[in-house]
């Protein structure tokens, strides 16, 4: 148990804070505390309870606080989703934001994607590339700008949750093409926004920062342990829920939330794939935190993958990978398309 020390008399509420005869008592790791009965009667048990909800209260209220995806996206869902849906009714939309078009093109042209020569204009992109290709440039132009912000929590600079995001999605795909071809699509979506949790936890990481140091420093325990002992809940967790906030199917999001332990959900594919998927974008090096996922070849094992198969699949990744962030992030002078 965490040995905390009451500082100053009250005067007004602070994060992770609860007055008690003009008293603050701030929480420790996990929320548990010793509490000093020669200020208060309320036992520890009770105390822990009420400092753990309020907490968590608090993460849940910041998913509902999250920004939406850019709106622009739900329309294109929506266009994608619907029977009358149409490639030009999906052009039409992408041109109608000049900035989206930009990116979109340049995703188009990228080794990834590109089919044959270079596109020049919205139109030809979507003749050559086909709707769901198109709506899957417009979702990854959508998530750098949900995701490219930097994460002090995390220690995270600008895009490296988006570039490892999009690692993680283009292995799944990947994988899912090699054991579970029918779930590819959603494969690549749920390795884009897997970890899309970080986004609500990190200001909260960020204040804890002496808490996670102390539960890390002996190396026995991960990140994501860290987390869910000191807030409650860990980032796999929060993201199923901001898969929720974003309207994302329970398909997705139900393998998000075991992404790091997806024997915990039985044998669903998907969440095998994305935990596979994961594990390579550490060995490629796109990893984003110190955590380490249990069992990393299990899952290569369970899905009928080979050691000898996986370092080809990593050398195709990661040129894909590197081939669209090229293109998204506009490296080359003066390069448009």
């Amino acid at each position: 148990v965490a040995a905390l020390r009451l500082t100053g008399r009250f005067t007004s509420e602070r994060l992770d804070g609860i007055s008690r005869n003009k008293w603050t008592v701030y929480v420790g790791i996990g929320g548990r505390i010793e509490w000093n009965r020669q200020h208060g009667s309320m036992n520890q048990r009770a105390w822990t309870v009420m400092l753990g909800k309020s907490l968590k209260e608090r993460i849940l209220k910041s998913v509902s606080d999250l920004p939406p995806m850019p709106r622009i996206l739900h329309k294109a869902q929506r266009i994608l989703g619907s029977p009358d849906g149409s490639l030009k009714a999906l052009g039409e939309l992408i041109e109608s934001d000049p900035a989206l078009a930009v990116k979109v093109l340049r995703l188009a042209n990228s080794a990834y994607y590109r089919r044959f020569e270079k596109v020049a204009s919205v139109h030809e992109a979507a003749v050559v590339l086909g709707m769901r290709v198109l709506g899957e440039l417009v979702t990854v132009a959508c998530s750098h700008e949900v995701l490219g912000c930097s994460l002090a929590g995390y220690g995270l600079e600008a895009d490296a949750l988006w570039r490892h995001s999009l690692c993680v999605a283009v292995a799944s795909r990947i994988i899912a093409q090699r054991w579970e071809p029918a779930s590819a699509e959603e494969a690549f979506s749920a390795g884009l926004i897997h970890d899309a949790g970080k986004l609500i936890l990190d200001p909260y990481v960020a204040e804890r920062k002496e808490a996670f140091a102390t539960f890390l420093k002996d190396g026995q325990t991960s990140f994501i342990e860290a987390e869910k002992e000191i807030l409650g809940f860990d980032h796999a967790e929060i993201a199923a829920k901001v898969c929720e906030k974003w309207h994302f199917p329970k398909s997705i999001s139900k393998p998000i939330r075991y992404h790091h332990n997806p024997g915990h959900f039985g044998s669903v594919a998907l969440a095998y794939i994305v935990h596979g998927a994961d594990q390579m974008a550490i060995w490629i090096g796109m990893d984003t935190d110190e955590i380490t996922l249990e069992n990393g070849l299990s899952a290569f094992e369970k899905m009928g993958i080979g050691v000898d198969e996986i370092e080809p699949m990593m050398e195709q990744v990661s040129g894909c990978v590197e081939g669209i962030v090229d293109k998204m992030c506009g490296t080359g002078a003066g390069e448009m398309i």
